[in-house]
């Protein structure tokens, strides 16, 4: 069974998929395209950051970050090679969706990438309500981000 936990981005398994995730943001979009987070800047206060694992076998993982008290930005949404097209995302998606509701966000946005590797986030994304739209919270037109957004 999937377990959704906060986590303090200290496990090495957890700092490998985000190690993964930022290698794959830098060969895929161009330096000043990419706006993955590290680690470090993942444990800001503004920032949760959740780990999910199965029999202690890390598989994804998901932040959310307050922009304001009304408006999050979904951050850091990365599953595992094993872990694809096995439902992971969506349900780190769902965990996230219900927290923010918990919080009482009116609005939850997200940056991805415009290229072929990140069809299947967008389609996810889509699949669960976001529209795309423009640029948010010092974000600025490029022709390799997609902006999206939730309103809840």
């Amino acid at each position: 069974m999937l377990k959704i936990n906060l986590d303090n981005l200290e496990s090495g398994a957890v700092l490998q998929l985000l190690d993964d995730h930022l290698k794959d943001m830098y060969a895929t979009s161009p330096l000043e395209s990419v706006h993955a987070l590290d680690p470090q800047e993942l444990k800001h206060e503004s920032i949760s950051f959740w780990s999910a694992a199965e029999e202690d076998e890390v598989l994804g993982c998901v932040a959310l970050k307050e922009l304001d008290r009304e408006h999050a930005e979904l951050k850091s949404m990365r599953t595992s090679e094993a872990a694809r097209n096995k439902g992971i995302a969506s349900q780190l998606l769902s965990h996230v969706l219900h927290v923010a509701k918990e919080r009482n966000y009116k609005k939850l946005s997200l940056e991805t990438g415009s290229m072929a590797f990140f069809i299947p986030a967008r389609k996810l994304y889509e699949k669960n309500g976001f529209t795309y739209c423009g640029p948010f919270s010092g974000y600025t037109l490029d022709p390799n981000s997609v902006f999206m957004a939730l309103e809840l």
